[in-house]
């Protein structure tokens, strides 16, 4: 018996170990880099983006990035990116709805004690206020459809959402990732398709208005059906919103994945996120005006032209 005792600790303890190593430092090798050729940036006048901050989830760095400290403390923030445009509104994302408490009781047993939310007014509440109706709205694009992206759909029952086919496959699949959008019920789903040709080293894309202000690119990894949004105002900003292939910035700066425990609850396929990390990372070297906008990194959300009433 005291044999079997010590070699059970043995084991637990080369568990632990090997364990507390997938937390480590490591940088994801970065190659040299090629020279991107950036669209003009000729957008119609109008294009705004806006952040809506609508939701809170308090975290530690170790747990998005490798070499993030567990005594940092992070914010991280749920929202939506309103972008206005002559041609209409788009939300993308849909931050916390009311419902939120119950929306987090559809996630595994694990992800639910590893963070702490923190309710702040819904998207809905916020468009609200500031005067824009849910009819007004052409639609929410969602980056993914895990369940703090889509929590806030619930309060904006009608509005169309758009999403590719890879994406809605996920949703219908069953997969435990989902619940939630199964579970808000059915959407005015809108399938759009990556008909467009390539865009900023990406091999095809989608122009949601035809005029280059908002390009979306395939970036499976994360889900399998995951986008990047890149958006160009009309004053000349350039943004990617990058949803959770970072859950923080430092993920594409060093570039570093989330050590393993984090992707293997969250991540469909931890190789093409390295990839993504990798082409982000590039890609800002080469574009440095280019602001990354992971789906969950407050500090920058916090620096991005707010929703006013």
């Amino acid at each position: 018996m005291k044999r079997f005792l010590l070699l059970f600790g043995v084991i637990l303890l080369g568990a632990a170990a090997a364990l507390a190593i997938t937390f480590l430092p490591q940088t994801l090798a970065v190659p040299s880099a090629v020279p991107i050729a950036a669209p003009a940036r000729s957008v119609p006048a109008g294009v705004r983006l806006k952040a809506v901050l609508a939701g809170k989830m308090h975290s530690r760095a170790a747990l998005a990035f490798r070499g993030g400290s567990f005594a940092d403390e992070r914010v991280f923030g749920m929202g939506s990116i309103l972008v206005e445009h002559p041609s209409g509104r788009v939300l993308f994302d849909a931050g916390f709805g009311r419902n939120v408490e119950a929306h987090l009781r559809t996630m595994p047993w694990l992800m639910r004690q590893t963070s702490r939310v923190e309710k702040e007014r819904t998207v809905a509440e916020q468009l609200a206020a500031a005067g824009i109706s849910p009819e007004s709205l052409t639609g929410v694009i969602l980056t993914h459809a895990h369940w703090d992206h889509v929590s806030g759909l619930e309060d904006l029952r009608g509005v169309p959402v758009w999403i590719n086919k890879e994406e809605l496959e996920f949703i219908h699949s069953g997969h435990t990732l989902t619940a939630l959008a199964r579970q808000i019920g059915t959407q005015d789903y809108r399938v759009y398709e990556f008909s467009g040709g390539p865009y900023l080293g990406f091999d095809k894309s989608h122009d949601f208005f035809g005029d280059g202000s908002i390009v979306l690119v395939p970036a499976p990894g994360h889900t399998p059906g995951s986008i990047f949004a890149f958006i160009t105002t009309t004053s000349g900003e350039r943004y990617v919103l990058v949803g959770d292939t970072a859950w923080q910035i430092e993920g594409i700066e060093l570039p570093a994945e989330r050590p393993w425990l984090s992707r293997s609850l969250v991540d469909s396929d931890a190789e093409k996120v390295r990839g993504l990390l990798v082409r982000l990372h590039t890609l800002k070297r080469a574009m440095p005006d280019l602001i990354v906008v992971p789906a969950h990194d407050r500090r920058i959300w916090e620096r991005l032209p707010g929703l006013t009433p």
